[in-house]
């Protein structure tokens, strides 16, 4: 049995992209700077794509975009993520760009691959000075939309010790992005070959993309 969604009109404020003309949602990837690896999990979103059109009733595009902050692109697609292991930076311009994309109601969601926190919250800092990264419980809504994950964000890869951890990031009462971090979602939702994770570490993965999707396109 499929999920119903029906996500909310994301209009485009301003610029072109090249976007499926048929109106299929397309998880967009972030370009970002500083030379962070932006392009890790290069398998990872077409899965999840795939993932919704067999569980939900979302219509998915059959592959990423790829969107930057150096133009505006960004702006015709709700959802997009960002991901690696290394550098993030935004310049003024971009940090007020995805300002702007957020607030006229876009959603990101970032996945820390590894070693990427110690630069993404000065970055964000840049985007929103006046709000912090807010810890999640696992009784978060996004935890609940279409499955319940009753202990919250599921540890996918060991990087380091300690639990996986949620944050989101809250403007005017709505949450405009997902911060999910020492879990590695991205590389749960691999094809199977590149990290031989176990099948229920996939699923876990998948339920976990899926619920945060959900969640975005209907807050």
């Amino acid at each position: 049995m499929k999920l119903w969604i029906l996500p909310f009109i994301f209009l485009p404020l301003i610029g072109y992209a090249d976007v499926p003309a048929d109106g299929r949602f397309t998880v967009a990837r972030l370009h970002y700077s500083g030379g962070g690896d932006w392009y890790g999990n290069e398998t990872s979103w077409v899965n999840l794509m795939n993932g919704l059109n067999q569980r939900t009733t979302l219509v998915c595009a059959k592959k990423e975009a790829v969107v930057t902050l150096k133009s505006n692109d960004i702006f015709f697609y709700p959802f997009v993520t960002l991901t690696g292991h290394g550098n993030v930076t935004f310049s003024d311009d971009e940090a007020q760009r995805l300002r702007q994309y957020l607030i006229g109601g876009g959603f990101l969601w970032i996945d820390d691959d590894f070693g990427m926190d110690e630069f993404l919250r000065p970055a964000l800092k840049r985007v929103f000075p006046e709000h912090d990264l807010v810890a999640l419980p696992a009784t978060h809504p996004i935890f609940h939309t279409v499955y319940e994950m009753k202990d919250g964000l599921p540890k996918i890869h060991e990087h380091h010790g300690g639990a996986p951890q949620a944050f989101g990031l809250f403007h005017q009462g709505r949450m405009v992005l997902f911060y999910s971090y020492n879990t590695d979602i991205g590389d749960g939702l691999e094809d199977p070959d590149v990290h031989q994770d176990p099948q229920a570490k996939r699923e876990a993965a998948m339920k976990t993309g899926i619920n945060i999707v959900t969640y975005a396109l209907t807050h």
